[in-house]
C-alpha cells in the first residue's frame, strides 16, 4: 500500500501556517503519512489570485485575531499577536527553501526558530537587525542564512512552488494536499485527518 502524503504549502509570516506546523507533525504520524513541506510565497500567491491577509479587512482581522486565539488554546501551543504583521517574507521564506535544500536535516529547527521570532516572541522581522538576533539564537548564521537566500536555485525554487500551489487552486495559507485533495486554513486539520483515514 502507497504510503499517503500531506503536502504542506506554508509561508511563515502567515499566523494559520504556525498553528498548522505545531499541528501536522503529529497528524501524519498517527496517520503513518509522509508530510512534505512546500514553502511558498503568500504574496506572490495573493497578488495572483487577488485575494489578501483577514487584516486588509479591519473587522475581519480582529476577529481572525481573536480565532487564531481560539486555536492556539485547543491546540495547547503559544500564539501572540505580532504588532509588526505584515511581516515581509520574501527573504524568509527564500532562506526557508535554501536551508531545506542545502541542510535539510536542520530544517525543523529553523522553522522552529522564525515561527517563534515572528509568533511567540512578537519580533520585527521586517527588521534585519532583529532577524539576525532571532536566526543566531536558533543556532544559525546570519550571514550563511543571507547567502542561501541570495542563492538563484533557491530563488528560482521558492517562485516554482509558489507558482504550482496557485496552479492547483492555493489562494492563502496554509493549504495541504492529500493527493489531489485541497483543504485551506488551520482550521481544516480534522479533513486532512480524514483523508487520511480514508
Amino acid at each position: 500500500m502507497t504510503q499517503k502524503t500531506v503536502e504542506f504549502f506554508f509561508d511563515v509570516g502567515s499566523p494559520a501556517s504556525y498553528l498548522a506546523w505545531t499541528q501536522l507533525p503529529a497528524i501524519c504520524e498517527q496517520a503513518g503519512a509522509a508530510l512534505v513541506y512546500r514553502p511558498m510565497l503568500l504574496g506572490g500567491v495573493f497578488q495572483a489570485t487577488g485575494n489578501a491577509s483577514p487584516a486588509a479587512v479591519p473587522p475581519k482581522g480582529r476577529y481572525s485575531s481573536i480565532d487564531m486565539g481560539r486555536f492556539a488554546r485547543r491546540y495547547g501551543v503559544t500564539l501572540v499577536q505580532n504588532p509588526h504583521f505584515p511581516i515581509i517574507t520574501l527573504t524568509l521564506m527564500r532562506a526557508v527553501v535554501g536551508v531545506q535544500l542545502r541542510m535539510p536535516d536542520r530544517l525543523q529547527a529553523f522553522l522552529a526558530g522564525v515561527f517563534k521570532a515572528i509568533w511567540i516572541d512578537a519580533l520585527n522581522l521586517n527588521d534585519p537587525a532583529l532577524t539576525a538576533k532571532a536566526l543566531t539564537e536558533a543556532g544559525f548564521d546570519p550571514a550563511q542564512i543571507l547567502a542561501l537566500a541570495g542563492d538563484a536555485e533557491v530563488k528560482a525554487t521558492l517562485r516554482g512552488t509558489t507558482e504550482e500551489a496557485i496552479a492547483r487552486g492555493a489562494f492563502g495559507a496554509p493549504t495541504m494536499f492529500v493527493g489531489e485533495e485541497m483543504f485551506f486554513g488551520q482550521d481544516r486539520l480534522d479533513f486532512v485527518r480524514e483523508a487520511l483515514a480514508s
